[in-house]
């Protein structure tokens, strides 16, 4: 693993149970136990359970086979977005079409410091949005409010940041545009999840990025709020190329969140025999760094089990600073404070600060 560095002041906070954990909260079982209910003591033994985790998990989740070609890319507008206070950079920002597969276009956002890049590159991010009309406007500064302009954000500190669309926005503003979006999407794919096809597409917009001719590929981090929490948790999960990620107020148990919704892993995941958990996609990231931001709505001091569940993961590989649970109490919100500790867990995690 890199050096990071001087972890941030507060890591000792994100690594503490909360005072109070809910009665209803899971109680995911331990994970260095391997199919056979033997004890898991080295990392190689942990290499070999963590392969039949990630197995099963596709099996489940279904694979869409990825291209190995980056896709090319249409730049459609351009804007630089001026500091709004002294000292802050400016922005590069352009609006971009890509095909992320055969017959199927999408646009974006890219964001990067109007400055020239330094010698080693920039750090990258993937940026996905939340459940909103707005989609890829939002996190890169044209629409909502503006403590969802997480790429813009980002793009201020210096990150390379691309924005690309949820499948689910797809198609024309229609009743039931999710259901038809998922039609359309099991048309092309047959077997494969809502979840599968959103981690398709946000592995086709890392493809793009890790291309970018000034962004540094060791450095790239991951980061979303609800509907995009939920996708970079498997995007992180599922892509080692991801070193550093935040998901905001995604729900992180199943049961914490509609992820039964036809969109994400459908029905089978809330039958009483569905022997998989989001535990083991969480132990899936370890030893690359992982904060979960809650506000006690979708993830909060109930998600506390799934860090401590996944701790002793990250400790045996000798990264027991890269996990942790930052509660903000405020509700389904992404607040300063949570903007703060998410960007300094970043810098950090990503060898920046």
């Amino acid at each position: 693993m890199q050096d990071r560095g001087s972890p941030p002041s507060w890591l000792p906070q994100v690594q503490t149970p909360p005072d109070v954990i809910p009665p209803e909260a899971d109680r995911p079982a331990p994970l260095l136990f391997d199919a056979e209910h033997r004890p898991i003591t080295t990392p190689e033994a942990w290499a070999a359970r963590r392969a039949e985790l990630m197995e099963a998990w596709r099996s489940f989740l279904g694979v869409i086979p990825r291209p190995r070609n980056v896709p090319a890319i249409r730049v459609l507008e351009q804007d630089r977005v001026e500091p709004e206070v002294s000292g802050q950079r400016a922005v590069d920002r352009l609006l971009i079409a890509y095909d992320p597969e055969p017959g199927r276009t999408v646009e974006a956002y890219l964001l990067r410091p109007a400055e020239p890049a330094p010698a080693m590159g920039r750090p990258g991010a993937v940026v996905l949005h939340s459940t909103t009309d707005a989609t890829i406007r939002q996190p890169a500064g044209l629409d909502g409010p503006s403590d969802k302009f997480i790429g813009l954000h980002l793009a201020r500190r210096g990150y390379v940041a691309i924005c690309p669309p949820c499948f689910l926005w797809d198609g024309p503003d229609e009743p039931n545009r999710y259901v038809k979006a998922v039609a359309r999407q099991r048309d092309r794919h047959p077997g494969a999840t809502g979840t599968a096809a959103m981690l398709y597409d946000a592995q086709r917009a890392l493809d793009l990025l890790e291309a970018q001719p000034d962004v540094d590929a060791g450095r790239i981090a991951s980061i979303g709020h609800s509907l995009g929490a939920k996708e970079v948790l498997f995007l992180a999960a599922f892509d080692p190329r991801v070193r550093a990620t935040v998901s905001s107020e995604g729900g992180i148990g199943i049961g914490y969140s509609n992820w039964d919704a036809p969109w994400y892993h459908g029905e089978a995941a809330s039958r009483p025999d569905f022997s998989l958990d989001h535990a083991q996609v969480l132990a899936l990231v370890a030893p690359r760094s992982f904060l979960l931001i809650g506000g006690d709505s979708a993830d909060g001091a109930q998600s506390w089990p799934y860090i401590e569940a996944c701790l002793p993961v990250w400790k045996l590989l000798r990264a027991g600073q890269a996990l942790g649970l930052f509660n903000h109490g405020e509700g389904h919100a992404y607040p300063r404070v949570a903007q703060d500790r998410a960007y300094e867990w970043l810098d950090w995690s990503l060898g920046l600060g």
